[in-house]
């Protein structure tokens, strides 16, 4: 299959669809309550009747915006927008009225696709001010929804289960695709960690281009039908895109029921590739660390030399006889054992959406969890690079992708060109002249080039560098990760711009939160691994999480460090007092 040669992703879908068995099962929700099972002929029918729906509500290139939690019929509302001739334009469930509100004010919607009444009643509001919505089509029952709902006009609403028992005739089932590969496919928000969202416009030839690269990444990862458990919004670029790998290779897709439950899903759905942010790994790593830390005798000499060997295999460093031999067995006595809770078929974690601490990288690679990191942006379709399974430098990014050029400009700034580049920011035509300059996506990032093997690696992000009062540029992330690689330690969020020293906000873990004397002897631990300009003078404790609902955490569990010093502006200034 030559991806090149496809012009949209819809037809990448009909393709596999054809080659696929018609019965297997291709998309799954791993819901108690709503265990809904799709064969690709289901999942495909189920396109074209929807397709239908919207194509009778939209001119080609409307937007329609897609609300709703990862389930199957995501998936299918997607691809059915797309063959409508449509623009998806998703967004996070966690997102508040005024959120729902800018995003509509702005792309201005014709059709609207909710999952379910929770999600009308946040959106209720301004779908009745708006005029240009002509449909909102619910999965839920719209009739149950009336009753606790202000709906103006009833007309205007359709649910799924309705529309799929409409009949299909053969003239329904023809796939008119005007698409290009220069067509824009979907609209995605960026998570706005430095003000308001803006969305960016990416193309089925970008998303397609960016493809190559996926397959190449998983080919030595899959020797039968990969399993792929589904967990991070899809409406995040990074699990947006993963969903057309699954299609590329022929997956069968477990979509998670909720984060809570995601241990028991990837015990249920076995998984041969998960694709997670760092946050995640951050508490796998600190989860796995306290569990090790409390084996004593024989387990923890295991343990220890578990980590020990499996870091110079990682590194490629030169082992013993009796070495090699060790680690052999550890494979069967530890590593084993620790794949088997993540369902025993796992051939490798994907990292994604923002930098993975290299402690932690080296440490799951170390016990049998082998992980990739990879990096990309919203506006790359989304990946630039990516660590390979057979060369993992867990320090980099790993080379570019083959569909784009990286290159370093003079400040250190990273440079992408390719078809994966974005056509632009929505309606904002100044913004993207300033970002994409001869062709050239200026990122934001700061790195650099390996001359040797074209790794890149990531040193810095240009807008989060802080710069004290005598000049120094130092790097919060770098601290920040120090800090929360603590097991004692949730969160924090280093502060002190044009100031004259460091200061860190904590969020401690809840069994020590009264405990000061702890956490400030980590922080003087870890004060002896950093530079002067580096160090953290003082500290302030804080007993509220940075969560998606308060507002300080993305969908994809980045710290908005804005609202945070917003909000905790006063105490972060009075340790300079």
């Amino acid at each position: 299959m030559n991806l090149d040669n496809f012009n949209s992703l819809i037809e990448l879908f009909f393709y596999q669809s054809e080659k696929q068995d018609s019965k297997s099962v291709f998309l799954q929700w791993l819901n108690p309550n709503n265990n809904k099972k799709f064969t690709w002929e289901e999942t495909k029918i189920n396109i074209f009747k929807l397709s239908k729906i919207i194509k009778e509500n939209i001119k080609e290139g409307d937007r329609c915006l897609l609300v709703s939690e990862n389930r199957p019929e995501w998936f299918i509302s997607d691809l059915a927008i797309m063959l409508a001739g449509a623009i998806t334009v998703p967004a996070y469930t966690t997102y508040t009225k005024d959120d729902y509100k800018y995003l509509i004010e702005d792309c201005e919607p014709t059709v609207i696709i909710v999952s379910n009444n929770d999600m009308l009643k946040k959106l209720n509001v301004v779908i009745n001010e708006k005029n240009f919505i002509k449909k909102i089509i619910t999965f839920d029952e719209v009739e149950k929804a009336h009753h606790n709902l202000n709906i103006d006009n009833r007309e205007k609403y359709l649910d799924f289960n309705s529309i799929m028992k409409n009949d299909l005739s053969e003239k329904d089932k023809m796939k008119k695709l005007n698409l290009k590969r220069t067509s824009a496919a979907c609209i995605i928000y960026t998570s706005g960690t430095g003000g308001n969202p803006k969305g960016v416009i990416l193309s089925h030839g970008g998303i397609l281009n960016n493809l190559v690269g996926a397959c190449e990444i998983m080919k030595p990862l899959i020797d039968s039908r990969p399993v792929f458990l589904t967990w991070l919004p899809l409406s995040h670029s990074y699990e947006h895109c993963v969903q057309f790998a699954q299609i590329a290779v022929g997956a069968k897709v477990y979509y998670a029921e909720k984060i809570e439950k995601l241990l028991d899903n990837i015990s249920e759905a076995k998984p041969t590739i998960m694709t997670a942010v760092p946050r995640f790994y951050q508490n796998l790593y600190n989860k796995i660390n306290i569990n090790m830390k409390k084996q004593t005798g024989l387990k923890a000499k295991l343990i220890s030399a578990t980590i020990k060997l499996g870091k110079k295999k990682l590194l490629k460093e030169k082992m013993s006889f009796f070495e090699r031999l060790l680690n052999s067995l550890l494979e069967i006595l530890v590593r084993k054992k620790i794949k088997k809770q993540f369902g025993g078929n796992l051939k490798a974690f994907v990292s994604g959406g923002g930098a993975l601490d290299k402690e932690i990288g080296e440490f799951l690679n170390s016990i049998g969890l082998p992980t990739l990191q990879g990096y990309g942006l919203t506006e790359t379709s989304p990946v630039v690079s990516c660590n390979p399974i057979h060369k993992i430098k867990v320090e980099t990014v790993g080379p570019p992708f083959k569909g784009n050029k990286v290159k370093i400009a003079e400040d250190g700034e990273i440079l992408v060109k390719g078809e994966n580049v974005m056509l632009g920011y929505w309606n904002k035509k100044e913004e993207t002249e300033k970002v994409i300059v001869d062709g050239w996506l200026h990122t934001g990032d700061i790195g650099e080039i390996d001359p040797q093997d074209g790794y890149l690696k990531i040193t810095d992000r240009k807008k989060d560098i802080i710069v004290s009062a005598g000049g120094d540029n130092i790097s919060p992330a770098k601290i920040e990760n120090m800090i929360t690689n603590a097991a004692e330690i949730d969160q924090c969020m280093v502060y002190g711009d044009k100031k004259n020293y460091l200061v860190a906000l904590i969020v401690p873990n809840k069994e020590f939160l009264k405990n000061n004397e702890i956490i400030n002897n980590i922080i003087e631990t870890i004060n002896k691994n950093l530079t002067l300009v580096e160090k953290i003078k003082k500290i302030q404790l804080i007993d509220e999480n940075f969560t998606i609902e308060n507002g300080l955490l993305t969908p994809t569990m980045k710290v908005k460090r804005k609202k945070v010093i917003e909000k905790y502006k006063k105490k972060l200034e009075n340790l300079y007092s």
